[in-house]
């Protein structure tokens, strides 16, 4: 069976690099707030480009915090993409803010052009979502901010290590908010999550923020919230940084060999990467009529699939309040609708990719 993702191979490429840091850890008896975290932050800093990292409990306390230390809440409304994990609504939502949906682009990002029309006296920040592993088309979309004020946010969850001409991801828009769930092109063994930014005031609310409210023991100057990034996690994080240049190499080897396997199909769409772009293929999200039908075969043949996402946030119940119809998304819907994410991991072999290419083509030509 070829699953999805195999966490088995990803681990087996590291195991000892993570029992040492393990280890270190235990020895040290720092457990939160220690050396590891502030080691790794200025590691992932450096590597985005920036100037702080502020390491968080996950990616959506990421999103949220950074939302909230910006001043970002009742009556402001945030711009966030038609299509994406349910996570950056969530964030909107959590600081008591409005998401307001802009449509996406054939990359499945967030349209520049669509931004200009949804912007309103509330509007307060913006949140692309580089997604999939490819980042939006930032200076156009800073261009738009700034003219209208807007705090920019970037949703770095998929993106780890992409660039927009020449510039990772995190070092795009004023924050960028990232996860390190365990199948992220950088990923904990849990939980785990990162604001990085080149304001020092941000990351100085953002470190109280985090930790109850509180920059000395004891002494809560604001109502801040319980998301450390323990030093477990860090420890993990340190020692899978250096890899993550290699694993993205091959991720985009993987994505070339399924590209050009899968060239002439006219019933599957393959992934396109926008002009100064580096994608790094957190996911390979195929589009088709035949979804549904699709997946079945390939489950009948042991390949496993998903489906990033179903349920565009406007039809989820979490989200009926803000009477969305339907046909005022039509491109979020139809993503819904035709997206497949092939499996992908850095591990995975050129036979295991020949064999999903072959399956794909088989169900194709029938």
């Amino acid at each position: 069976m070829i699953p999805f993702f195999d966490m088995h191979a990803l681990q087996a490429a590291v195991q000892q690099d993570v029992s040492d840091a393990f280890e270190r850890v235990s020895r040290s008896g720092h457990v939160i707030l220690g050396p590891e975290l502030a080691a790794f932050e200025e590691a992932f800093a450096s590597y985005c480009g920036a100037r702080y990292c502020v390491g968080v409990g996950n990616g959506l306390d990421a999103l949220a915090l950074a939302l909230r230390a910006r001043g970002i809440g009742p009556g402001d409304e945030v711009l966030v993409p038609s299509h994406t994990f349910i996570a950056t609504w969530l964030a909107v939502s959590m600081v008591g803010a409005t998401p307001v949906a802009v449509e996406i682009d054939d990359c499945f990002l967030m349209d520049p052009k669509r931004l200009s029309e949804r912007i309103t006296p509330r509007s307060a920040a913006v949140i692309p979502v580089h997604l999939y592993g490819q980042a939006v088309a930032m200076d156009k979309i800073n261009e738009i901010a700034r003219n209208a004020g807007l705090f920019v946010l970037e949703d770095a969850a998929q993106a780890h290590g992409a660039s927009h001409h020449e510039r990772r991801c995190g070092a795009l828009g004023d924050a960028a908010a990232f996860s390190f769930y365990p199948t992220k092109n950088l990923g904990a063994m849990g939980d785990g999550g990162a604001i990085v930014t080149d304001d020092g005031l941000l990351a100085d609310k953002l470190r109280a923020l985090r930790n109850y409210g509180s920059k000395r023991k004891y002494v809560h100057e604001t109502e801040g919230t319980n998301s450390r990034l323990d030093e477990v996690q860090a420890a993990i994080l340190r020692v899978k940084l250096p890899y993550l240049d290699a694993w993205n190499q091959r991720r985009n080897m993987i994505a070339e060999r399924y590209t050009a396997g899968l060239k002439g199909l006219d019933g599957l769409a393959t992934p396109r990467i926008a002009p100064g772009n580096t994608h790094v293929f957190h996911l390979y999200v195929t589009r088709t009529g035949r979804r549904d039908d699709l997946m079945s075969f390939l489950s009948r043949r042991e390949i496993t699939t998903a489906i990033h996402y179903p349920t565009p946030a406007h039809r989820q119940g979490a989200f009926a309040h803000l009477n969305i119809p339907a046909s005022d998304l039509p491109l979020a819907c139809r993503a819904a609708d035709e997206v497949l994410s092939l499996p992908m991991w850095p591990q995975m072999t050129d036979g295991q990719v020949d064999r999903v290419i072959a399956a794909v083509r088989e169900f194709e030509s029938a």
